[in-house]
């Protein structure tokens, strides 16, 4: 077969129009292609979307993306042309899977992998790293990678090429996607009244932590996870002893458990959200099992990905408060209320921990949300000396 045009590092001075994401999302059908599997990323957002309005059962949500990969590999060997969709930051949580499983069982998956970081465009600083090497990664994984069709007329031929060297090597295939491939979606309004009451009367997130933050002991080490929950913090309570953790879904959780144990009489706090526990689960078992007196683990749960454009999560489904209880943390609430979520503060803080909360929250934010002003190196330094002061 003829080597598909290789992916460029640096970003081209125009681009294209933008791809109508159900345009896309058919063409992917009629070809063959299906079920999809992954993680969010603002830049497929619109795909996804619409896999699940207009295609209903298609596209299975994923913790993380190495269990994507996974997934899609089972419905391969089921007789399936799965799709994995992912952000390129997640090509790390995906390596082991692509390497160990796809590669030696000759189980190829075709990946939709976003670029973010890509050099030349202006992104956030967790994403320039993983941007420069996004090409060289894949092709050293023996992932033949292209840049994804500008032209909507391109796609059937594209994905013609895909299924062929996937058919001919047994390796995977994956289309990069650079920022503006796709044209936003606005999904349809919720369907029931149902979807609408689930979260009437629970406060938005800032609301949340604007009340962790004031039944906290003053001393008290904040650690929020990346996204939303990191900007909201430092625009209304940036102090010193606060870290914004940029990058690495899933991991604040962990990070906050070192803290805790190497600076013990400290108070920590890690300010979670409810996609990034599920992207790292096995944190809890480990937090639950450590000796972290002062730890306490908030979750805010909103149930969806409102950083990457409000996809739901699997929260829902899911009784975080009794996974705690299982794991060990010595206390374990849910929560729905901020004077609720205070008194729970000031319990886990007045007795030995781990202590785990979960904070039913609503979807919501400040459209002019902005970034954390300081570097995160910068954050990271500052957060250290307070950790030793």
């Amino acid at each position: 077969m003829t080597p598909p045009p290789a992916a460029t590092a640096t970003a081209p001075a125009t681009t294209a129009t933008p791809l109508e994401a159900a345009a896309v999302a058919r063409t992917l059908l009629e070809a063959g292609f299906g079920p999809f599997y992954g993680v969010p990323c603002s830049f497929l957002g619109p795909l996804i979307s619409v896999l699940q309005e207009r295609h209903p059962g298609v596209y299975q949500a994923a913790g993380n993306e190495g269990e994507a990969v996974a997934l899609a590999a089972g419905a391969k060997l089921a007789g399936r042309q799965p799709v994995v969709i992912l952000q390129n930051s997640g090509l790390g949580n995906a390596v082991n899977p692509l390497t160990s499983l796809c590669h030696t069982l000759r189980t190829p998956v075709l990946m939709l992998v976003t670029w973010r970081g890509r050099p030349g465009q202006p992104d956030e600083p967790q994403h320039r790293l993983m941007g420069r090497i996004t090409p060289d990664l894949l092709a050293s994984m023996e992932v033949r990678s292209e840049l994804f069709p500008q032209d909507l007329a391109e796609l059937p031929a594209a994905l013609e090429r895909a299924a062929e060297h996937m058919r001919e090597t047994g390796l995977p295939f994956a289309f990069i996607v650079p920022k503006g491939s796709m044209a936003p979606y606005t999904p349809a309004p919720a369907a029931s009244s149902d979807e609408v009451s689930a979260f009437a009367g629970l406060a938005l997130r800032s609301e949340a932590i604007a009340a962790v933050v004031e039944a906290s002991d003053p001393d008290t080490l904040l650690i929020a996870t990346t996204g939303k929950t990191a900007r909201e913090l430092e625009r209304d309570w940036d102090r010193g002893g606060n870290l914004y953790v940029v990058g690495s879904m899933g991991c604040a959780s962990s990070i906050g458990l070192g803290v805790a144990l190497n600076a013990p009489e400290r108070f920590v706090t890690v300010i979670d959200g409810d996609g990034a526990v599920l992207m790292r689960m096995e944190a809890m078992a480990t937090i639950g099992r450590s000796a972290a007196c002062g730890f306490t683990h908030v979750v805010l749960d909103n149930e969806s990905y409102e950083s990457t454009g409000g996809q739901p999560t699997q929260s829902a489904g899911v009784d975080f408060a009794a996974i705690a209880a299982a794991c060990g943390y010595r206390s374990q609430v849910d929560v729905a209320d901020l004077d609720e979520l205070a008194e729970a503060v000031r319990r886990s803080q007045a007795v030995p921990g781990p202590h785990f909360l979960r904070v039913r929250i609503r979807p919501g934010s400040d459209p002019a949300l902005g970034r954390p002003a300081l570097a995160p190196s910068q954050v990271a330094a500052r957060f250290g000396r307070a950790v030793r002061a």
